[in-house]
């Protein structure tokens, strides 16, 4: 099965309560390579690898799918201070 940046995005957004994800389809459509930004206050205080485990617990069924996926996770300061 493949899947869509669209339902991977929903999933992100409502699995990690995400104030902003951005999901980008890096297999050309087939829906099995993705690059991934989360904003979540729900990382506050984790380490990244503590964020990605987040991140793969919400995908845990479509990462059977997905042969490749790239994760960046970010408080929503750390989000700010990117953005300036």
């Amino acid at each position: 099965m493949s899947y869509s940046e669209k339902y991977i995005k929903d999933k992100v957004t409502e699995g990690l309560k995400a104030s902003h994800v951005e999901v980008i389809d890096e297999s050309d459509g087939c829906g099995a390579k993705f690059s991934v930004v989360v904003v979540s206050n729900l990382f506050q205080g984790k380490p990244t690898l503590q964020r990605h485990r987040l991140v793969y617990g919400v995908l845990e069924e479509e990462l059977k799918a997905i042969h490749a996926i790239s994760v960046t996770t970010l408080t929503p300061e750390q989000w700010e201070n990117t953005r300036t």
